[in-house]
């Protein structure tokens, strides 16, 4: 029997949100029921700033509640401070060298999580999560332990990219219930991917976004890692603000393709996590140079040497460039990246050459940074 909304309702009826047992359908706080054909259910439970660590323990409540019924696969409940009408005042802006007053206070370190690095870029379409999911594994590569957080909640491309599709398991451990994630040829990992059906769209507003992204980062058994890349989505939203203000990032890496108007979002790229303080830890020109697996013949299709320039104006540092190369696409198509496929190729050793910098750049500085308070001027 198929799942209904009002399944999910009736067993959130017994989930209450106060001390005078008003359960959490009747509250008002329950946004739209996502329930996708393979089982999983999606919601989220509307807070003011204030109330999020009090409404953790119902957050957990609902999902629990939700995954006791029969034919549910998963369940992702969240914590979203939109308001609505009646809602109260907004937060009020920040005061001049802080963050915003009374909002969260930036969140501690991962534990066991010694370098997390998001890997962005100012616009889609620049193989940012190719060259994410190569980097880690050219990473382990070197024997370091690494994990891969896919951080794009609308358009996930890690189980593509890894070729997986199965659900992760939960346990139990002393700080609550963890998301065990999955290996992807010895990489820990993880993504919203594998907890929704493949064409489902995220429909979401931006805290809906902020709070999937915090409990993909915090609520997974992460273990022991050197490394945790963090895919992220395009752009310089929700997203990359979620991220540098929820953990000590050691920096990003900026990917970029030679053109011109893609340089253009790069830039704005590092602009943006230098207001966020987050170091630049290097730029990587992707689809660099193209050679004719039939002549042999070299075509610069989005020009060459592009990437390098910027981050010299920029000042930060040339991490190196990755080819445009059939080989990597069609690897990346099957779900079988070319690192881990064809270790002793070309193309893999443009990235080994690339995490090789990374790595450099990491140990020789000085360790996880604090998270800054992020400040809208």
């Amino acid at each position: 029997m198929a799942i209904t909304r009002d399944d999910v309702l009736k067993a959130l009826a017994g989930v209450t949100v106060d001390a005078a047992g008003t359960s959490l359908p009747a509250s008002g706080r329950l946004s739209e029921i996502v329930i996708d054909p393979s089982g999983r259910v999606v919601f989220s439970i509307g807070i003011a700033p204030p109330e999020a660590k009090t409404f953790e323990a119902v957050r957990q409540a609902a999902e629990i509640a939700v995954l006791r019924l029969p034919g549910v696969k998963a369940a992702l409940a969240s914590l979203t401070a939109e308001r609505g009408p009646g809602a109260g005042p907004a937060p009020r802006p920040a005061a001049p060298g802080g963050g915003p007053q009374g909002g969260p206070r930036p969140g501690p370190a991962l534990p066991g999580v010694r370098h997390i690095v998001a890997v962005a870029s100012g616009k889609g379409g620049v193989g940012k999560s190719t060259t994410a999911c190569n980097l880690a594994l050219a990473l382990r590569a070197q024997g370091l332990k690494v994990g891969l957080l896919d951080a794009d909640i609308y358009g996930p491309s890690v189980p593509k990219l890894f070729g997986l599709d199965r659900k992760p398991e939960t346990i139990n451990t002393p700080q609550g219930q963890r998301i065990v994630p999955l290996n992807g040829y010895g990489l820990a990992v993880m993504s919203i991917g594998f907890l929704i059906a493949a064409d489902t769209a995220m429909i979401w507003r931006g805290p809906m976004v902020q709070s999937a992204l915090t409990q993909l980062l915090r609520e997974v058994a992460w273990g022991e890692l050197d490394v945790l890349i963090v895919d992220m989505p395009p752009g310089t939203g929700d997203a990359q603000l979620t991220l540098a203000q929820a953990t000590p990032l050691a920096g990003a890496v900026i990917v970029s393709t030679p053109q011109d108007l893609a340089l253009i979002d790069a830039r704005r790229a590092v602009t943006m996590f230098r207001r966020v303080e987050v170091p630049i830890l290097g730029v990587v020109e992707n689809m660099a140079t193209f050679v004719c697996p039939h002549c042999g013949g070299t075509s610069h299709i989005f020009g060459h040497g592009g990437a390098r320039h910027e981050a010299e104006t920029l000042g930060v540092p040339f991490l190196g460039e990755v080819p445009l190369n059939m080989t990597i696409r069609e690897s990346s198509d099957s779900g079988r990246p070319v690192v881990a496929v064809d270790p002793d190729g070309p193309q893999a050793a443009a990235y080994r050459a690339i995490a090789a910098a990374l790595w450099a750049n990491l140990s020789g500085g000085a360790g996880p940074r604090p998270a800054p308070r992020i400040v809208i001027e």
